[in-house]
């Protein structure tokens, strides 16, 4: 019998790195695959449907809301995002761990439903590392930085309610911190009961 994939949720402000972190890192892992997300925003350029995000209408997204295709979902920055149970579940029932990345709302909503979810808050090594991340990008205005660095504030105050904070300064020792917290959590007491009362122990 497969043992079903955890699922751990990566947030943290746009411009962390969280991509370029995801994007290292899992062709490394065996063990883990990412679930793509669905949202009403455009795809910025070199995206592409199916791989990098699900990108539907307002009006799409909102019918499979409707219809709970969704494992929740959210506004953020003007836009939809929620990712589809039906990839979430199919990963996690071939036995992989799924990496979802979502921005704090939808983490948070998660961590209600599926208690067991683990949640890894990415962060930037200073602000002014963060505002520079973002202008470096060269695909928002003024005002659309302006708005995400307001937003980082809120998600920064709810970085306490997540499992586990990784700074990303160096790409590579992010990378390995990240495996670090998926291996710890596959050795938590609640995921090795099973093997504990498999074990045919001597009489005393």
């Amino acid at each position: 019998m497969i043992e079903r994939g955890r699922l751990f949720i990566i947030s943290g402000p746009s411009g962390v790195g969280k991509d370029t972190i995801l994007n290292k890192f899992l062709p490394m892992s065996s063990n883990c695959k990412r679930a793509i997300t669905a949202t009403t925003r455009t795809p910025r350029l070199g995206e592409v449907h199916g791989a990098h995000y699900y990108f539907y209408s307002r009006e799409e997204f909102l019918q499979m809301a409707e219809n709970g295709e969704l494992l929740e979902y959210t506004e953020y920055n003007g836009n939809l995002y929620g990712p589809p149970k039906k990839g979430v579940e199919e990963i996690q029932n071939s036995g992989k761990n799924v990496i979802l990345e979502i921005e704090v709302h939808g983490g948070l909503k998660v961590k209600k439903m599926y208690p067991e979810s683990v949640l890894v808050f990415i962060v930037a090594p200073s602000w002014k590392v963060l505002e520079q991340r973002l202008r470096d990008r060269g695909t928002e205005s003024e005002q659309d930085i302006q708005t995400r660095l307001k937003n980082a504030r809120f998600e920064l105050s709810k970085a306490h309610e997540y499992n586990y904070i990784i700074i990303n300064d160096v790409l590579e020792r992010c990378c390995e911190r990240l495996g670090a917290v998926i291996s710890a959590a596959g050795c938590e007491e609640r995921h090795m009961k099973s093997f504990i009362e498999s074990l045919r122990l001597p009489p005393l």
